[in-house]
């Protein structure tokens, strides 16, 4: 490690942009890519002071990037998973930030596998392994939709084939009431974001069509909910559901997620800083569907997790945005119709 213990510290220059583990390479001669990935992963690498542990994390104009060697392996936070509700058809679970909805799918570039000393389990391992715990015979576990790696909330998984095939057509249909709670950068008003999207803008990132015949039809309906110190809790409502979509919509409109990575570019070539934040502040709050074998309506409810909150109460200021009065972002309970 005697390149890190020579040069510890470097200042992001003008225009900034680069990702973290390009940067790195540019400043440690000699470094591969594999090399610079597992610093950055085993919680080698600080940006501002503040362990980063994303490789792909863009980097401002004025940011301190500084490799100590001598940091002890800072411990993966999130990796618990709460069930919500089960039956002999479905499962719903409470999934963590930090951990993906299915194992590593290679075919969305933005979603990385994880590295050598990344643990590699998706929320669908840890609910078998919850299984495993508890001495409960093993049963099939079918994927009916994705929440992003680094979004936390509410997830289901359906555990016959008939039950996946009507959890399927009711999401296709976008029958399912999906909500969620976030904090993006600016003075966010109330609106309906109404753009298609395209899985690649010109610059390889998901990105909102530029011509009519472009992109697949993408509609969020944004609710303005409490004014913070530089940035706005919000409730998103999906009528559809695409890849990324709440993060694109709102990074296009001039909006970034608080903790975003990957959709930042245009927001740092403008010059605006990015808020500090050790996750994407991004939460599946409310999901709601009929039980795909008796038709019963199913609604469930997730409270914020501690590390979401965590940051939210450090952006919270008096006042309130005009969308309306903030909802105790405490624990909700879960009903079921």
């Amino acid at each position: 490690m005697a390149h890190e213990e020579r040069l510890t510290r470097w200042t992001v220059a003008p225009p900034g942009g680069v990702a973290l583990a390009a940067f790195l390479r540019a400043h440690l001669t000699g470094r591969s890519w594999r090399d610079v990935k597992r610093l950055v992963e085993t919680g080698k690498v600080f940006v501002d002071g503040v362990p980063e542990r994303s490789p792909g994390r863009r980097l401002s104009p004025g940011q301190g990037v500084e490799v100590r060697a001598s940091a002890p392996r800072t411990p993966r936070q999130g990796l618990g998973l709460r069930i919500v509700f089960e039956d002999t058809h479905v499962v719903v679970v409470d999934k963590p930030a930090g951990v993906s909805s299915v194992p590593f799918a290679p075919d969305d570039a933005t979603e990385r596998a994880p590295g050598p000393h990344a643990a590699p389990r998706s929320a669908m391992d840890l609910v078998r392994a919850e299984w495993r715990r508890e001495r409960r015979r093993p049963s099939p576990l079918l994927k009916v939709h994705r929440i992003d790696k680094p979004t936390s909330g509410l997830l289901v998984y359906a555990r016959t084939e008939d039950a996946r095939r009507a959890l399927y057509k009711v999401f296709r249909a976008h029958g399912a009431e999906r909500t969620y709670l976030l904090v993006a950068h600016g003075q966010v008003t109330s609106r309906t974001l109404d753009a298609p999207l395209v899985k690649d803008r010109g610059d390889g990132l998901r990105g909102v069509a530029r011509r009519p015949d472009e992109g697949k039809r993408a509609v969020t309906h944004v609710r303005a909910v409490e004014a913070l110190a530089g940035a706005t809790l919000c409730e998103a409502r999906l009528e559809t559901g695409r890849t990324h979509q709440i993060r694109v919509h709102l990074a296009e409109a001039g909006h970034p997620l608080v903790g975003e990575r990957v959709y930042v570019r245009d927001h740092q070539q403008a010059g605006r800083p990015l808020l500090e934040s050790p996750r994407l502040l991004l939460h599946a709050a409310t999901l709601g569907f009929p039980h795909p074998i008796t038709g019963r309506p199913l609604r469930f409810e997730a409270a914020l997790p501690p590390d979401f909150l965590a940051v939210l109460e450090r952006l919270r200021v008096s006042g309130r945005a005009p969308g309306g009065a903030s909802p105790a972002p405490g624990r909700r309970r879960r009903r079921r119709g």
